[in-house]
């Protein structure tokens, strides 16, 4: 009779050896899952469990040893919760990736940017628009007729001022826009030069100075026909240059 060669001996020992580790794995797995067990973390934040043996690391230093504020966070009977003690979950926020702090961080050397190449390269990257030498997209358009395009050729932004919004200046008064901010008739705004346009509601105000950089035509027709006048003043000083 033919021998089995002794290494398939061998291999079906490793084979009953990893089964009865699996099988033990388990048992254990389903003793520690199951209901006279728990699973709590160690940073307190979570609903206090009976007892149990499974705990969570917490990496921060800082929260592991703050015991006095895990106690306080856990005593949920006498506990309020306020903006000033509520915390984020352990895993929830992520500190900022620094770069270029060695490889062993993973972000080292080249940072994830490549060797070589315009992209890996400090400074500015490719302009805005760039399509890798093809015709890009804003070339490949039509030109809107009667716009011109280029350099020099932007559009002005004010920041509109409604005639409704002048409805509670009195009469004979000078108005622009920082009485009107002054009695909170308008907010504040991040564009520095204003424009005078009408708006849904009536305009009542009369007898009123209006200081602006710009008026649209209906809005100053409106204005001195309720007795008032139109006065634009320069965008630097703020000096008026024309009644």
């Amino acid at each position: 009779k033919r021998r089995r060669p002794h290494y398939i001996q061998n291999i079906k020992m490793v084979a009953i050896t990893r089964s009865a580790l699996a099988v033990a794995f388990l048992a254990s797995s389903a003793a520690a899952w199951s209901s006279s067990s728990s699973f709590t973390s160690s940073n307190g934040l979570n609903t206090r469990a009976a007892e149990g043996s499974m705990s969570m690391k917490i990496f921060d230093w800082k929260k592991r040893q703050d015991t006095a504020t895990r106690e306080a966070v856990n005593d949920v009977e006498n506990l309020e919760f306020t903006f000033n003690n509520l915390v984020p979950a352990p895993g929830s926020t992520k500190r900022k990736n620094r770069k270029g702090r060695g490889i062993s961080a993973g972000q080292g050397a080249s940072c994830g940017f490549g060797m070589r190449g315009q992209k890996s390269r400090s400074g500015p990257n490719v302009r805005n628009g760039f399509e890798g030498g093809q015709q890009p997209l804003y070339r490949r358009l039509p030109k809107f007729v009667g716009q011109p395009t280029g350099p020099g050729h932007t559009k002005t932004v004010y920041n509109i001022i409604k005639l409704d919004e002048l409805n509670g200046v009195a009469a004979g008064e000078t108005v622009n826009f920082a009485s009107l901010l002054e009695n909170k008739s308008v907010t504040k705004s991040k564009i520095g030069i204003h424009k005078v346009v009408v708006g849904k509601n009536d305009f009542t105000a009369k007898d009123v100075t209006v200081q602006a950089h710009a008026f649209t035509a209906a809005a100053r027709v409106a204005i001195e026909a309720a007795g008032g006048k139109c006065e634009l003043i320069k965008r630097t000083t703020g000096e008026v240059i024309e009644a």
